[in-house]
């Protein structure tokens, strides 16, 4: 799958590049997860019916404002509301996972939803260290870390079913998967879900390069490395099967509002649950209300001030404004949204007004 020829026939109205969506399925306070999934859905179809290119879902645990800790669950669920809009993981945390297992659950995915299935990887682990401790069963959570080239190579095998002769795995096999084409009678989709790389530094950045993989950065909470991660991933690229030449994504966070005030405080909300989560009191997402009565030290204020600094926010056209300048910084070949609010409606608003700015096609 070349991910460069497939989104040039993308119709994407005047944006400059392909844009998605990023959902941490959030849960607001006075809200259930339940409130979040069905949330989920309607920003699904949302984004398929307005042109937006895929709609990935990213993993993460122990955090009660955000309801995604199952990607491959709620990917199968939103696969059974949409017909066409591309679908992924951004990503998976693959040291948290036995490789066999993702391979398992994307195949399932494949089979669900043929030909529209990404799978993106993360090497961290998308929580706290005793939460990680916990997933993995292990004493020491950097062994994931740094064995994460070889645990990328394995899933890789899986997902490809070949495994060489004389290996411990060659007789096992994921499935869904190739091996059912062997079969009498089988019938398999030609496509395997395509893996992207995921990160916030340059580790991930270079290997995605070096291997030829198409590459997602993560702007909304690491915007300092942003420039130097995607020059590394193009000074490191190979042409590969996947891609003749690099394809780089990026993760912004994005909120726009029928009024620049309305933006100002769900933006503001949005990051005292950042605030909390960063200093061990995770909780549900914050009301407005909640955050303009919150009373900050002096630390706390410097941090949302420096946070909100990379959050493009404001009406649809000044956020339009904002996206299109860091389009134009960092040369991105797609740009994936992820907005966050303590209303779900208001997410769903958001993507509205960013679709009209840029003369998405309407529902």
């Amino acid at each position: 799958m070349d991910e460069t020829d497939e989104t040039r026939g993308t119709a994407h109205g005047s944006a400059p590049v392909p844009l998605s969506v990023l959902d941490l399925v959030t849960v607001g306070a006075g809200r259930t997860a339940t409130d979040a999934l069905r949330t989920s859905v309607a920003l699904s179809r949302l984004a398929e019916s307005r042109g937006f290119h895929r709609y990935w879902v990213a993993e993460h645990h122990s955090m009660p404002g955000v309801a995604s800790s199952s990607p491959a669950v709620i990917l199968a669920h939103l696969a059974a509301h949409t017909t066409r809009i591309r679908l992924g993981s951004g990503g998976v945390m693959l040291p948290n996972h036995a490789p066999l297992v993702i391979a398992e659950q994307f195949g399932t995915l494949e089979a669900l939803a043929p030909g529209r299935v990404d799978l993106g990887l993360g090497r961290a682990p998308g929580t706290d260290g005793a939460t990680a401790a916990a997933l993995r069963r292990a004493d020491r959570l950097d062994e994931g870390a740094d064995d994460f080239p070889q645990q990328l190579a394995e899933l890789t095998r899986f997902l490809d079913d070949d495994f060489p002769d004389g290996h411990p795995y060659a007789r096992i096999h994921a499935v869904p998967g190739p091996v059912q084409a062997t079969s009498p009678g089988g019938v398999q989709s030609p496509h395997r879900p395509p893996i992207w790389l995921l990160g916030s530094s340059g580790f991930s950045a270079r290997l995605a390069g070096v291997l030829g993989l198409p590459f997602a950065f993560a702007h909304h909470f690491s915007a300092q490395n942003t420039i130097p991660a995607l020059d590394l991933y193009r000074e490191s690229f190979r042409p590969s099967a996947v891609l003749d030449a690099p394809y780089a994504l990026i993760g912004v966070s994005a909120l726009a509002a029928d009024d620049e005030r309305e933006a100002r405080r769900q933006v503001m909300a949005a990051a005292l649950n950042m605030v909390r989560l960063r200093t061990g009191r995770p909780g549900l997402v914050p009301t407005p209300e909640e955050a303009e009565a919150y009373d900050y030290s002096p630390m706390e204020r410097e941090f949302i001030d420096s946070w909100n600094v990379n959050v493009v926010h404001g009406t649809a056209d000044e956020v339009r404004s904002g996206l299109d300048d860091l389009h134009k910084r960092t040369g991105a070949d797609e740009l994936m949204i992820t907005s966050h609010a303590h209303s779900g409606d208001l997410r769903l608003r958001s993507y509205e007004l960013i679709a009209d700015a840029y003369g998405l096609p309407k529902a």
